[in-house]
This record gives structure tokens, C-alpha cells and sequence, in this order.
């Protein structure tokens, strides 16, 4: 009896190492802050109708007049974020990233690098950093799933909107923060949100 109570402690030990070495090296460092079977989990900062739906965290609707926003429950210096998105074209997004509040968001407190096909300004629109690196020309994003990788190491951010580079940029305002996902307008989904610490 002692020596089966032995091998089925050695066997659930074996199971644990397994499953936690598995999380470890197959996930790369990439943490997954939401993908198709989850929403996971964020604190909101003004009222959308966040949902989830077919495997896309979605929101058409703001409830009141101040934007939207998830906001991570993590604040993050320095990383890279993959993140795969949708919008229409009246759609105005985007991710904020080193906020300094998680109760705040906003471009003071905050870099956003923008989803807007039709900012009225467009040299800060889809894929620029607000305030910070301009795009030209800007990419449009409307209508089809698009994939930000943004990376943020000390002053200096890249962005590439589905491979094409639009920001290799340097600022120091914003040393480290939360990342938000932002609600403003239009049609907004994303289907995964990933980020590695580096």
C-alpha cells in the first residue's frame, strides 16, 4: 500500500511539472491577455458593451459619453504586444500602452498608438503613436482583421501594422504603465491580445 501511495504521489508531481514546464516554454514568454475563448480579465474605465461573441471581444456602443476602455490589471515597462484587431470604418480605437494610472486613460498619461482610419488628422490616424510619431501614409484598417506588433523597450517604440513598419520612434515620457484597449466609435474586435515582458 505504501509503495502505490509512493507512485501516485510521484505520478501527480510528474503531472504538475509537466503541465507547468508545458505552459512555460510552449507560451515563449507571450502572455495572453485575451484570445477567441476568453475575455480575460480587465478592469473597464468608462462603459461599453464589451462582449463576447464567435470567439471576438466586440463593443458598437458606448454607454454615456466618455470613452471606453479595458485596462490590464498588470502595468508592464518594458515589451512587446501582439494584437489582432477589427473596425469598421467609422471605428475610433486604439491601444494605450505605459499608462500610468489604471483608473485614467488618456494621451496625457498614456502613448496611444491609434486605430482610426478617419481621424481628421491623419498623420496621427492608424498606426501612429498620438503625439509622438506620425504616419505617412497612413495604413487603412477598415473592414478586414489587421495584426499591431508593438514593442517598447526604454525611450524607444516600433510599431508594424500587418508587417509594415509605421513607427521606429524615441520618447521618454511614459517609463512603464498599463495597457488599455480603447472604445471611442464604430465597430471595434479583437480576437487576440498577447504581450511578452522583455
Amino acid at each position: 500500500m505504501k509503495h502505490l501511495s509512493t507512485v501516485a504521489a510521484g505520478l501527480l508531481i510528474g503531472a504538475a511539472a509537466l503541465q507547468f514546464s508545458t505552459a512555460a516554454s510552449g507560451a515563449d514568454g507571450w502572455v495572453t491577455l485575451l484570445d477567441s475563448t476568453m475575455k480575460g480579465d480587465w478592469d473597464e474605465v468608462g462603459k461599453a458593451n464589451w462582449t463576447m461573441k464567435n470567439g471576438e471581444l466586440m463593443a458598437d456602443k458606448l454607454d454615456g459619453k466618455d470613452l471606453a476602455y479595458l485596462v490590464s490589471k498588470t502595468p508592464y515597462k518594458d515589451f512587446q504586444i501582439r494584437a489582432e484587431f477589427w473596425v469598421d470604418e467609422e471605428a475610433n480605437s486604439g491601444i494605450f500602452i505605459r499608462c500610468e494610472s489604471n483608473k485614467v486613460v488618456d494621451g496625457k498619461t498614456c502613448y496611444e498608438v491609434n486605430i482610426f482610419d478617419k481621424r481628421p488628422d491623419p498623420t496621427y490616424g492608424t498606426g501612429a503613436i498620438v503625439d509622438v510619431a506620425k504616419v505617412d501614409p497612413m495604413p487603412k484598417a477598415a473592414g478586414k482583421w489587421n495584426t499591431y506588433e508593438i514593442t517598447a523597450q526604454g525611450p524607444h517604440f516600433v510599431v508594424t501594422l500587418n508587417g509594415q513598419k509605421t513607427v521606429d520612434a524615441q520618447d521618454s515620457k511614459h517609463a512603464s504603465g498599463y495597457v488599455a484597449l480603447q472604445y471611442g466609435s464604430g465597430v471595434v474586435k479583437f480576437r487576440k491580445v498577447q504581450i511578452k515582458p522583455l
